[in-house]
């Protein structure tokens, strides 16, 4: 305010600076509207922004915002002790700087180390002082330059350009989180951060305009651009200027100092840092000594760099970062309609829209390598926490957020055909009695589902309560999710397989993540084998694909490099309409998943019994090798005979791949396995399958 001001009018002229300075007001106002906003909305926490980020957004996002804000904020503290030492050695230009800038540090280390209410006493005696210093510079008679000229309604930017000469002021106007900072130590922080920050966003706009006309009247363009005191030697009487020019460099470096060992204890309560503990860590006034004597270090390592201005740049665009984050909080969660969502203070969608892209803007217009560096560092410690698993989960952190996201996304898409073809990926319905039944298909089920699909795992409580099995399907269910398998799980009491099954497949047509491949084992006892095909049969009425599992008893899935595709010959030149009569869709796009999944070669295999047939069937294989886009190892095997014959001379796989009957035969599907001593796969379509698509 003291020393950019003049020079802002001097090269943008009055009409260019009030415009520079309404820009950057809408950008922070909107952003202090979407702060005030959240704050009305829910309890404030310690930590201040970092406090909201995590109850909105979760544990790795907030990190990942709050390690970079916290160091922000400390070096935002060395920043302005230099600004301090600048005003103090033009007064005095023979002291040491270094020993200015450590004695000036330790001065706002003692304030702040008493504790934070003493620091705000400190803050009002300050502001008395601003408060005289505006009074001297506006007293001062300053019509000795009328505003007459073009120049000095509209500069000519001689210095630099108008984004420049923006990128230069902007960050005057972003101290909008002092107070959110302290949310912790106020009595109301519901009522005191949005009356305080709108209230401070007012006035220091109001003083920003007048100082604007001030400038453009108390000096000619070229002096306000190269005389940074103009403020000072124009003004009714110098000292009260100087002293509010070190009373705000000192204020500044006072609020960041007291702020940022907060975010630091904030991000220690929460298990984010290594020690996280010794940071969290309070003394018996509630003050965090320990988090402030971390971010003193931090600031005399900034204090001993002796300049700052190569990354002055990158700590504007975290804070830039971390204000764009909070229009974004506000964004989502008015336009998702939590109940949750209840600010005392409501703003339109238009305010923290605005702030975002706002945020954004300034970011690339002040310096655009040093946003993308930002941006860059903010994954990295977002990867970090994520890969790390910092600290204990907090399920209520995101879940409500996440959960109201998930059920807007599922309203817009129910008005769309949830059966595009071009969508399709396999989302698994397993039905058991007990998780042993699949032990052996384990790894089966990950390869079929991963790395898109999901897995439902409906618990049948037959013969104990659902009570007794649900933990047990839990367990399964997460061990399936740490192999990275999007895994969900149910357990429901029914009196037999068949009942719970068909319930189950009934109820979760209406899920987001429908089921559209039942998988099942083909049952040990040929008492069961009735059961399993009337779950066949509603399956099929259902419109939900089978995977019928036949494991050979020795071989299992072998080595999992060959994979036989029997696909039944057909005479219809229209390849669309014989893979639909076939049905042989499913079982194209399964085999595909596998032979992914395994990096096995894949066999397409026919029986023909006539071989004048052979090369019209040959034709048949290879356009569905080229029209259904098979991996590049598919290869055509024509075998002449009955289906018995064939299956004796068919190359040596791990796994057949066959068409599954309307009207399964059980025994059939027993001389299979017997036959090729291989594992079989017998598939249904649901005819929601395209492998065209």
């Amino acid at each position: 305010m003291y020393l950019r001001l003049g020079w802002v009018v001097g090269n943008a002229g009055v009409l260019g600076a009030l415009l520079i300075i309404g820009l950057s007001v809408l950008i922070t106002a909107t952003t202090g509207l979407s702060l005030a906003c959240v704050a009305t909305n829910t309890r404030m926490e310690a930590g201040g922004p970092f406090a909201i980020m995590y109850r909105s957004l979760g544990r790795e996002v907030a990190g990942s915002l709050g390690v970079p804000l916290f160091f922000s904020q400390s070096l935002a503290v060395v920043m302005y002790v230099f600004g301090f030492r600048d005003g103090w050695m033009w007064v005095f230009p023979d002291h040491n700087p270094l020993l200015v800038d450590f004695l000036s540090f330790a001065v706002v280390f003692g304030v702040a180390f008493v504790s934070a209410g003493f620091a705000f006493r400190i803050q009002y005696l300050i502001l008395t002082i601003i408060a005289v210093s505006l009074c001297a510079i506006f007293a001062s008679p300053v019509k000795h330059f009328p505003i007459v000229s073009a120049e000095q309604l509209w500069g000519n930017f001689s210095d630099a350009n108008f984004w420049a000469v923006f990128a230069v002021f902007f960050p005057a106007t972003t101290g909008i989180m002092a107070g959110a900072n302290m949310s912790g130590e106020l009595t109301n922080p519901r009522r005191s951060i949005p009356l305080g920050t709108l209230s401070a966003i007012l006035l220091s706009s109001v003083i920003y305009i007048f100082l604007a006309l001030w400038c453009a009247h108390a000096a000619l363009p070229e002096e306000l651009r190269s005389d940074y005191t103009i403020l000072i030697e124009r003004s009714l009487w110098g000292p009260p200027v100087l002293a509010g020019l070190l009373g705000a460099t000192f204020s500044s470096a006072l609020s960041s100092f007291v702020g940022a060992p907060r975010i630091l204890q904030a991000m220690g309560a929460k298990q984010l840092l290594p020690g996280a503990s010794w940071f969290a860590a309070t003394s018996a006034s509630g003050e965090p000594r320990n988090a402030l004597v971390a971010t003193s270090l931090i600031v005399c390592a900034g204090l001993l760099m002796r300049n700052l201005n190569d990354i002055a740049a990158l700590i504007t665009m975290f804070f830039l970062i971390t204000y764009c984050a909070l229009n974004v909080i506000v964004l989502l969660e008015s336009s998702l309609g939590l109940l949750s969502f209840r600010p005392s203070l409501m703003v339109p969608r238009i305010v923290p829209l605005i702030g975002a892209v706002g945020c954004v803007f300034a970011m690339f217009i002040i310096n655009p390598v040093f946003s993308l560096v930002a941006c860059a560092l903010v994954v990295s410690i977002y990867v970090y926490l994520v890969g790390h698993n910092v600290g204990e989960e907090d399920c209520d952190t995101r879940s409500s957020f996440f959960e109201a996201m998930a059920a807007w996304a599922f309203v817009r898409l129910s008005v769309f055909d949830r059966d595009n073809p071009r969508t399709w990926k396999p989302n698994i319905l397993v039905p058991l009695e007990d998780p042993s039944e699949i032990a052996g298909e384990y790894k089966f089920l990950l390869d079929l589902g991963r790395p898109e699909g999901s897995l439902k795992l409906l618990g049948l409580a037959t013969a104990r309560t659902a009570e007794e099995l649900g933990p047990e399907i839990a367990s399964l269910g997460n061990y399936f999710r740490r192999d990275k398998l999007f895994t969900t799980w149910s357990t429901i009491d029914c009196t037999d397989y068949f009942n719970g099954a068909v319930t189950g497949l009934q109820a979760l047509q209406s899920a987001f993540f429908r089921p559209n491949v039942m998988v099942l084992r083909v049952p040990d006892v040929i008492e069961r084998h009735d059961e399993c095909l009337r779950i066949v049969s509603e399956a099929r009425r259902a419109r939900v694909g089978v995977l019928l599992l036949a494991e050979h008893e020795k071989s299992g899935y072998g080595r999992r490099q060959v994979i036989n595709l029997w696909v039944r010959p057909e005479e219809d030149e229209d390849l669309a309409r014989a893979l639909h009569r076939g049905a042989m869709h499913l079982a194209i796009l399964f085999s595909i998943q596998m032979a992914r999944a395994w990096n096995a070669r894949l066999n397409l295999i026919s029986a023909v019994s006539d071989s004048e047939k052979e090369e019209q069937t040959r034709l048949y294989l290879e356009n569905i090798i080229e029209a259904c886009r098979l991996p590049a190892s598919a290869s055509c095997h024509i075998l002449s005979g009955d289906l018995m014959t064939c299956i004796s001379k068919a190359p040596q796989s791990d796994l057949e791949v066959m068409g599954l009957q309307t009207e399964p035969d059980m025994g059939f599907i027993e001389t299979m396995v017997k036959s090729t001593r291989s594992s079989h796969v017998f598939v249904l379509d649901s005819g929601r399958e395209d492998a065209l698509a």
